[in-house]
């Protein structure tokens, strides 16, 4: 924020950043602000404070510590680079190996201060700046305490730490386990409003589960009016969480709103960048809730670099056509070259576009109509492209609300082995 609060907020940073990295050039930004973040880990108990480089003040939690496990991860995921997790490593864990020291025998995580003081509530912060009520701080630490320990044990797996990989992959297991035991209403079916829902599915939930956290979170959204009724963290999530899980047409009503609490709203006030409270209090340029527009890219235009394969260098491009969308397209200057995605649709048909840099590879799933076929899709050149199936998407399982607002539900699936632009049509009204 330029105005009241210039201080380099680990919190603020960890859930922008992959927005952030999806829109400009930041490498050499990241690298710097990350090696902060680790100089400042205290060395002895693995706390990372709420600012980095670090000044005194208020404010954090577990969420803004997590900036040392999380962001460096997001960097490799975008920019392919093993070095970075290479020298995060042992500040990761040292992090994770902090916060075990706060959970109960579980794995569930209470409010304290750090190193072993009163609670502090300003020290202690969990979800931030919702439009009404906040969730439980407990859920909220337990979700990133499980979320760390997930990336560290990730993180050792690429480097080779078969330990490492072993140990924190148990304890996020262990972690899981414990938030989905404490956590979980069977009378509602639900693990709470203000984002509980939210970080369970984002989580996995258990299967026999799944149907009615699905339908608890659907009916909470329709309930707000179609609103949000989340906070910084629990908004990141919260539209592709709805994508995945079959209810993208919620999160494009989400996005769409123009009454409170909304980004529409903000506009309809003259805003011309993001606040920091719904309700305009305090700061009106605070990039936090920004966090949430990889929804944009990483599933409305529909390309992300596939996380076996990070840093471009394999394309995972499968839009998701919503609601009254005619077309979308998303550019990314990747080390590689650029890549990029343009789709169309009209009444009976669909155009996919996909730029791929020298050296990458692509998968792209082409979106087909009700009673459309493999057959129905023409190819611009065939030359490197291969054909691996027609897919039921993952998106339209039983109990989960179906696909209500999306017509494209089914997808051919093609492998692309070189550079290039290639471009899929399918039905009437494209054309070639």
């Amino acid at each position: 924020c330029p105005h009241r609060e210039r201080s380099a907020y680990t919190g603020d940073g960890q859930t922008v950043c992959a927005t952030v990295m999806h829109r400009f050039d930041a490498a050499a930004f990241y690298s710097k602000w990350i090696g902060d973040i680790l100089a400042a880990q205290n060395p002895d108990t693995g706390y990372v404070p709420n600012g980095a480089p670090w000044q005194p003040g208020c404010g954090g939690g577990v969420a803004w510590g997590a900036a040392i496990c999380i962001m460096p991860w997001e960097f490799y995921l975008h920019y392919g680079d093993r070095d970075m997790l290479a020298r995060n490593l042992d500040g990761m864990k040292g992090y994770v190996d902090y916060l075990d020291g706060w959970a109960d025998a579980d794995g569930v995580i209470y409010a304290r201060a750090p190193h072993g003081r009163e609670p502090v509530y300003w020290m202690n912060l969990g979800d931030w700046c919702p439009p009404g009520k906040l969730p439980s701080d407990t859920l909220v630490h337990t979700f990133y305490y499980w979320r760390c320990a997930d990336i560290a044990a990730r993180t050792a797996r690429v480097l080779g730490d078969s330990a490492g990989a072993q140990r924190y992959g148990a304890l996020a297991e262990r972690v899981r386990r414990a938030f989905h035991g404490r956590f979980y209403d069977p009378g509602t079916g639900s693990y709470g409003p203000f984002g509980g829902d939210v970080f369970a599915l984002y989580m996995g939930v258990p299967p026999e589960r799944y149907p009615r956290v699905c339908a608890a979170l659907r009916d909470n959204i329709r309930r707000n009016g179609g609103h949000l009724d989340t906070g910084i963290y629990g908004t990141q999530f919260l539209l592709e969480v709805l994508c995945d899980n079959g209810m993208n047409d919620l999160a494009y009503g989400i996005m769409t709103k123009r009454t409170f609490p909304s980004f529409g709203h903000w506009i309809e006030q003259g805003a011309t960048t993001m606040w920091e409270q719904w309700d305009g209090g305090n700061s009106h340029c605070h990039p936090m809730f920004g966090a949430c527009l990889t929804w944009l890219y990483r599933r409305v235009a529909g390309m992300e670099s596939d996380p076996e394969r990070p840093g471009y260098r394999h394309i995972v491009f499968r839009p998701r056509p919503v609601g009254d969308l005619t077309w979308a397209r998303y550019a990314q200057l990747t080390s590689r070259g650029e890549a990029s995605v343009r789709w169309e649709r009209t009444a009976g048909g669909f155009m996919l576009e996909a730029d791929i840099p020298a050296g990458s590879t692509a998968t792209v799933w082409v979106p087909l109509g009700d009673g459309q076929t493999r057959a129905d899709v023409r190819l611009s050149h065939p030359a490197g492209v291969s054909f691996v199936r027609v897919d039921e998407t993952a998106e339209v399982r039983p109990g989960n609300g179906g696909i209500s607002g999306d017509r494209f539900h089914r997808y051919a699936v093609y492998e692309v082995k070189g550079s290039g632009r290639y471009r899929f049509t399918s039905g009437a009204g494209i054309t070639d």
